[in-house]
């Protein structure tokens, strides 16, 4: 298993079984706390390992270094789908890439991965989320930075709807 909370490139996913289009990932294991009261994870979960996906993604694409005078990104809209159970102690990566952008807002897909020795990966759920850039100190939206518009087309294979 790779390490954990590292991006992981094409490379290390493929050497893990986890098809392309996806070219970034980060690995983790399902904790406790994200269990219910069935004994799997909790669907709230995937949700947080998809903003904690977006974190380092976005600041690898050019888009935010989280700072003062960098975007403000909110969700306009987000959706999961769950494909197979997900227990404690699992191993898993979450994979996003950029899909589609405009001016000031884009596409990103995700899908969550059980890694298994010697088994295939299974996709556990997979889903998206449309991202907003605000201004960071006024009202209004802010144009999605070229470098990262650059990115979201060679690195994602990403389409410009702008």
């Amino acid at each position: 298993m790779p390490p954990y909370h590292t991006p992981l490139t094409t490379d290390a996913l493929r050497s893990l079984g986890i098809p392309a289009p996806w070219n970034f990932g980060l690995a983790d294991r399902v904790r406790f706390g994200e269990i219910d009261a069935l004994g799997h994870v909790n669907h709230t979960a995937y949700l947080r390992w998809f903003e904690s996906f977006r974190l380092p993604f976005l600041k690898a694409r050019k888009v935010t270094d989280y700072g003062p005078t960098d975007p403000r990104l909110v969700l306009k809209q987000v959706t999961c789908t769950y494909d197979a159970e997900m227990l404690i102690g699992e191993d898993y990566v979450v994979t996003g890439r950029v899909s589609a952008f405009r001016n000031t807002s884009f596409t990103i897909d995700f899908a969550v991965w059980r890694i298994e020795t010697d088994l295939a990966p299974v996709r556990c759920a997979h889903g998206g989320a449309v991202v907003v850039l605000l201004n960071p100190d006024a009202p209004g939206r802010y144009p999605i930075p070229e470098a990262g518009r650059a990115a979201f087309v060679a690195e994602d294979g990403a389409i410009s709807e702008a």
